[in-house]
């Protein structure tokens, strides 16, 4: 069943897309950068991901990513 993707969301919001996949869900997470009436194109940190509105499961925005943690040197 596919979902009427939220009218709020707009290119350039940070967002979580749940789609639909072969054996299930899954979830790209990253800054909405383009959005039709047949796809919406998430870009991630794996690279761009494009999903059809019609496997689209749930979408919301969601707030900025928290700053990456430094990496300390082992013994330290």
């Amino acid at each position: 069943m596919a979902m009427k993707f939220p009218a709020s969301l707009v290119t350039g919001d940070r967002v979580v897309v749940r789609y639909r996949v072969d054996d299930g869900l899954t979830d790209a997470l990253g800054e909405l950068i383009a959005l039709d009436g047949v796809s919406c194109t998430v870009h991630t940190r794996r690279g761009d991901v494009v999903v059809l509105l019609e496997q689209v499961t749930a979408a919301k925005a969601v707030p900025p990513a928290p700053p990456r943690r430094r990496v300390r040197p082992r013994g330290q």
